[in-house]
């Protein structure tokens, strides 16, 4: 892979990084607001842990990258 092809898809998933962030952050306050409201939020907590592991996923991903860049 070459050096433009690295960047492209670090700039991909980066993307995909901050969308998680703001999926994580969606699904934590929905949890938050099945709590206040006395309702059940176990499935939204499994989401949770779901969205997690493809956030730390995404995560890897983006390190190994990184990593390809360096001399």
């Amino acid at each position: 892979m070459d050096r433009t092809s690295i960047h492209d898809e670090l700039d991909r998933v980066e993307s995909d990084v901050v969308a998680g962030e703001r999926q994580l952050a969606e699904q934590e306050r929905l949890i938050v607001d099945l709590k206040r409201e006395g309702q059940n939020s176990e499935s939204a907590e499994k989401e949770l842990e779901r969205l997690r592991e493809c956030q730390r996923l995404r995560d890897q991903d983006r390190q190994r990258l990184l990593s390809l860049l360096q001399p």
